[in-house]
């Protein structure tokens, strides 16, 4: 049996569902998606001096703070020295704080003045960008997108996966 070339081979009857196979890497694909978005949203975040990234711990850090290192980090479904690199030019900046916790041995990370007004102003920013993405794509097609999106992310939670995390 010859199996179609191109972009998408269709399923052997014997596949539990119908339709085509995946063709190519999904995590490159993904990749690719995630790269524009970003490159569109710190296009437009970049007046208030902001990269996508500081935005989102900010907001993380004001929504949750004061919240410890670890919570935040899974909140964000980041390791700790991804959370731990990222920080770093928040407190430098003056933006996030680190203090102490409950007992000695653990710290609490919350925003400032200064960084909640600076997410504040981003925010602005922040809506218009995703305004422009929901004109851009569709409302419905976005809508969709971050329903799935969710759902995939619930399938591959590590614990789905037999992974401790």
């Amino acid at each position: 049996m010859n199996m179609p070339v191109g972009p998408v081979a269709q399923r052997k009857p014997s596949d539990d569902a119908a339709g085509p196979l995946p063709a190519g890497c999904t995590n490159f694909k993904l990749r690719q998606l995630t790269r524009r978005v970003s490159q569109h949203f710190d296009r437009i975040v970049a007046p208030a001096g902001l990269k996508t990234t500081q935005y989102s711990l900010l907001s993380h850090i004001e929504r949750l703070g004061p919240v410890s290192p670890g919570v935040l980090a899974r909140a964000m479904t980041m390791d700790a020295s991804t959370l731990t690199r990222n920080l770093k030019p928040l407190l430098k900046l003056g933006w996030a704080e680190l203090g102490p916790g409950v007992d000695g041995r653990s710290r609490v990370i919350v925003s400032t003045a200064v960084g909640r007004a600076k997410r504040a102003e981003a925010g602005r920013l922040w809506k218009r960008a995703q305004l422009d993405i929901n004109a851009r794509l569709g409302n419905a097609k976005v809508v969709h997108l971050h329903d799935l999106l969710e759902e995939c992310l619930e399938l591959l939670e590590p614990e789905a996966e037999g992974v401790d995390g």
